[in-house]
């Protein structure tokens, strides 16, 4: 990294202010009373099946992804590509359960996962527990998204030291954060159209032309090491990477639409219908997944990390920057400035639809709930809008202050966290059986096993080697826990249930989640 790349930065910036363009714009588009939560928040549940596919893609598929899973192949092969298995058992699984959830909060006005608990379990506590978990775990996402802001900028030569090196950055966010404050939840989904667009291009160019300058994909297989190719296979006494990878992919599908930016997605479509086809059709975007996990093999064929102009870039970003310096060196400044493009729209996104989500849990669980009961109306747009200002500020902060590896944890503590929700939200959605106390015991135990496995794998991993009788079995941190938060959960409601005490009352009906 050899002074600025004017060509690139310039095609960088234009591309930039398009999409800043289109955030302030985002306002006009679908006019609405944007002082309602509801519309600022949820686009009023009014997106088709166009608007859905490219909000859940932009929102799912972030700049982070773009960065860290060919990072991870990179580092350290094959364990990389769970990614692909995890998103195809998601989409079944959102045709199934979502679209009950749809119905529920549509029917009861209900904007977050935190609302719907509120009122099927009659619980402040158990609705405040599962709001202070999705803002707990979106932190961190949202600090990771500008990782990806920082590694492109810092590819193209910006740097320094103190905050004049963060100032674009700052620049970004400040931008960022305008047009979320005016626009909502359109902001991010017109500017996810053009994310979209611009990912695609950059994904085809590199998966045709990179291969053709190594030789072609057999010459980028045979120059990765055997032990990057496969799995570990297991050996007596262990089961290897395959429990590994698999309770990765099973565990990370069930969180992966726990997290409020998803559900926000997903509530803000315009009906169950939608909810269905998207379900059907996102499984495009794994493909597309697995194009972007193979550049981490591109990368070590073209052995990036041995080209000294790279040495500063991965002694700072370590693998995040194979994906940055593979483009660097395979394509003209243009096409760089324009992929770098795509990953920094790609962290705006789902930033912006992050923090709103964040902010949406904040103003009804937190601030509606204990602080200001009789908030309605712009009153409660009006705080969502500065929570949603907040969060960016507090994602920014955190990011210019601590070490990157501290994000990184804490983002890899936050899938655990998040599945701890899944017994109130997801069970809660097909049977009240479970007592609110018992799920809130349940909660409480899965967030402290869970927090405390990381703790004992130094938060720098989130494969867990479980002994049962012997056989060790390297397994996804949050879904052991998980399997002890719902045990606690079912002991603890047999055992409430079985003495009479009341699960508060439902203020559901059945004919409430069909549709």
């Amino acid at each position: 990294m050899n002074g600025i790349n004017t060509t690139a930065l310039a095609v960088f910036a234009a591309l930039f202010v398009l999409v800043t363009v289109l955030g302030f714009f985002a306002a006009r588009w679908r006019r609405a009373d944007l002082h309602q939560l509801h519309e600022w928040g949820l686009g009023g549940r009014r997106f088709g099946t166009v608007v859905t596919w490219f909000l859940l893609g932009g929102d799912l598929y972030t700049a982070y992804t773009f960065v860290a899973v060919p990072a991870l192949v990179f580092g350290q092969g094959a364990i990389g590509f769970f990614a692909m298995p995890y998103t195809i058992i998601s989409y079944p699984f959102v045709f199934v359960v979502m679209p009950r959830l749809w119905n529920v909060s549509r029917r009861h006005g209900y904007i977050t996962a935190a609302d719907f608990v509120r009122g099927r379990f009659d619980s402040a506590a158990l609705a405040l527990a599962v709001a202070a978990t999705g803002i707990l775990a979106t932190m961190p996402y949202i600090a990771l998204q500008l990782v990806g802001i920082q590694v492109v900028l810092g590819a193209m030569g910006i740097q320094g030291r103190g905050w004049m090196a963060e100032l674009p950055l700052v620049g970004a966010f400040v931008i960022l954060a305008a047009y979320t404050y005016q626009s909502g939840l359109r902001a991010p989904a017109l500017i996810a159209v053009v994310k979209d667009a611009i990912i695609y291009v950059t994904v085809a160019a590199a998966v045709m032309i990179i291969p053709s300058k190594l030789g072609g994909y057999a010459a980028i297989f045979a120059a990765v090491p055997p032990a990057k190719l496969i799995l570990t296979p297991p050996n007596p006494g262990t089961l290897g990477q395959s429990s590994a990878y698999a309770t990765l992919a099973l565990g990370s599908a069930l969180a992966l639409f726990l997290y409020p930016h998803s559900l926000t997605g997903v509530l803000s479509s315009s009906g169950p219908g939608v909810i269905r086809r998207n379900s059907a059709m996102l499984p495009a975007y794994s493909f597309l997944l697995g194009l972007i996990a193979l550049l981490g093999y591109m990368a070590i064929a073209d052995k990036v990390d041995q080209v000294p102009a790279f040495a500063d870039g991965f002694q700072q970003y370590g693998p995040n920057f194979s994906v940055p310096a593979l483009f660097l060196h395979m394509f003209p400044p243009w096409f760089v400035g324009f992929a770098f493009a795509a990953i920094a729209i790609g962290a705006l996104v789902p930033a912006a639809i992050m923090s709103i989500a964040a902010a949406n849990l904040f103003t009804r669980n937190i601030y509606k709930e204990f602080i200001r009961p009789t908030c309605a109306g712009k009153e409660e747009s009006t705080a969502a809008k500065m929570a949603s200002l907040a969060v960016k500020f507090g994602a920014l902060v955190f990011i210019v202050l601590v070490p990157q590896k501290y994000a990184i944890q804490l983002q890899l503590l936050g899938g655990v966290w998040i599945l701890q929700t899944f017994p109130a939200v997801i069970v809660g959605l097909y049977t009240r059986r479970l007592h609110r106390w018992g799920l809130l015991a349940g909660w409480l135990t899965g967030m402290t096993l869970g927090t405390w496995m990381a703790r004992e794998l130094a938060f720098k991993a989130t494969v867990y080697p479980l002994v049962v009788g012997g056989l060790v079995i390297p397994g996804y941190t949050a879904l052991w826990a998980l399997m002890a938060n719902l045990a606690v959960a079912v002991v603890v409601s047999a055992a409430l249930s079985g003495v009479g005490v009341a699960n508060g009352q439902d203020a559901t009906r059945a004919e409430d989640y069909r549709g």
